[in-house]
């Protein structure tokens, strides 16, 4: 009996999170749940700077930011089925070598559904609902529209959604305009865009931009060779 009743209580939770797949599907992209949760936290705390979000189609962001995210973040974004059953495999090797939870093997399309539907909570129930909502939101919309969508909630600083956000914060400019360095130091803000951004430059973010931009490098001429 416990076991069913948890089972409808858990169903009940994931019917509140679920989203209209449809109206998910094309148009401008939502707000995310992280989005409202900062909007709401500016009442605690007014020293924060105001929510900066300027959602943009995917076409008006640059390839080379597209293409370091993927590289950053999810480097099997277009082979897996929402879950890189291999990242996952590494990242416990990696964790279990250093004795602590250090990496997480989360794809973009994992992170796209945490942000838009969940919180930051660290816990097997968010866990649980986070694989549910991304392996139906793989079978519900295509590669490129949960691309969109990541490029324009993830949190590129205090306050700062989406890639268009970002490069005008940090750059001036629109993210279709983005250089290939500009787009690698935005990739490296993730995952601690508060602590590591351009404006922060912390020396872990310089490493991290620096390695992005070698293995689109050595990516290019892998390509090129062949």
């Amino acid at each position: 009996m416990a076991i069913v009743a948890a089972a409808t209580a858990d169903a009940y939770l994931l019917s509140k999170l679920w989203p209209n797949w449809g109206a998910l599907a094309s148009g401008p992209p939502p707000r995310s749940s992280f989005m409202r949760a900062y909007q709401a936290s500016l009442s605690r705390h007014p020293e924060r700077p105001p929510l900066d979000w300027r959602p943009v189609p995917l076409d008006a962001i640059s390839p080379h930011l597209q293409r370091a995210l993927i590289v950053a973040e999810d480097s099997r974004f277009w082979r897996h089925e929402g879950v890189d059953v291999e990242a996952l495999r590494e990242a416990v090797t990696t964790n279990l070598e250093r004795g602590d939870l250090v990496f997480g093997g989360s794809t973009i399309s994992q992170q796209t559904a945490k942000n838009l539907f969940l919180t930051g909570a660290r816990d097997p129930l968010r866990k649980w609902h986070e694989l549910v909502l991304t392996l139906v939101m793989e079978r519900k919309l295509p590669k490129r529209r949960i691309l969109e969508l990541y490029v324009n909630v993830a949190e590129f600083g205090l306050g700062v959604y989406g890639a268009e956000a970002a490069a005008w914060r940090y750059y001036g400019i629109p993210a279709a305009a983005l250089s290939p360095r500009q787009a690698a130091e935005l990739a490296a803000s993730l995952p601690s865009p508060r602590r590591h951004n351009p404006s922060t430059a912390t020396r872990t973010f310089q490493s991290r931009r620096d390695r992005i931009l070698e293995h689109i490098e050595a990516a290019r001429a892998a390509n090129a060779v062949r």
